[in-house]
């Protein structure tokens, strides 16, 4: 083999070779972040760490989101009969931009002893972004329904996202939608925002018919002139 097909062997191995490193490259980093819960129950205030989990699966324009829990938080002086507590929580996301996911799952599938930490079930949402770029999704306030009562959970250590991300908005996400003002076949371009009060667009929709007015009057002189013209 010549020097030059050698050299040419070479590159295309090495272009290769880096476009499996791209595309082995992982698309989300993520990580098990312990998260300390300090809870407001209808008993007094609790504390609890249990460590986080948070998934991001594509589906359609969005990304389902399931957020998992290692360990139980808080607890019931009393038992808590099966079905008996329901969970919801908030994951925060940060980055390309900034929102709140609700994310909620199933009663306990079983019965919960009394004074035993709750075990929470896998809470899952949808996160569609309207902006495309990286972000990072972090555990946010946690709440817990049983029995009539409401128990309120925040996590008091600051703690770090648990899932970092590349997404990609959908097409059209994010532009502003300005509404058009009602007419006969007008565009958007055509029509003034009204930047002034109330009274301002009275006055500019008077101004406008004293204008039409004048045309129609302009319009019925010059017949009538025409018309003695003829005669």
């Amino acid at each position: 083999m010549s020097d030059r097909k050698r050299s040419t062997a070479l590159a295309l191995a090495s272009a290769l070779a880096g476009s499996a490193v791209l595309l082995a490259a992982p698309a989300a980093h993520a990580a098990v972040i312990e998260v300390q819960y300090d809870c407001k129950t209808p008993i007094g205030d609790k504390s609890a760490v249990s460590p986080i989990d948070i998934k991001a699966v594509k589906e359609g324009d969005g990304y389902k989101l399931t957020m998992s829990f290692q360990k139980g938080v808080s607890s019931s002086p009393i038992e808590l009969g099966k079905g008996a507590m329901s969970p919801s929580a908030v994951i925060l996301v940060e980055g390309a931009e900034k929102a709140s996911v609700p994310v909620s799952g199933p009663p306990n599938p079983e019965a919960v002893p009394a004074e035993t930490p709750i075990k929470i079930t896998d809470l899952s949402g949808t996160y569609t972004p309207k902006k495309s770029g990286k972000v990072t999704f972090t555990a946010g306030v946690l709440t817990i329904k049983a029995m009539g009562t409401t128990t309120t959970c925040t996590p008091g250590n600051s703690p770090k996202p648990a899932l970092e991300l590349e997404v990609t908005a959908p097409a059209g996400a994010g532009k502003d939608v300005t509404p058009q003002a009602g007419g006969s076949g007008g565009s958007g371009g055509d029509t003034l925002p009204q930047t002034g009060p109330a009274d301002s667009a009275i006055a500019l929709g008077t101004l406008g018919g004293t204008v039409l007015l004048s045309g129609a009057a302009g319009v019925l002189w010059l017949t009538r002139r025409g018309q003695r013209a003829r005669s």
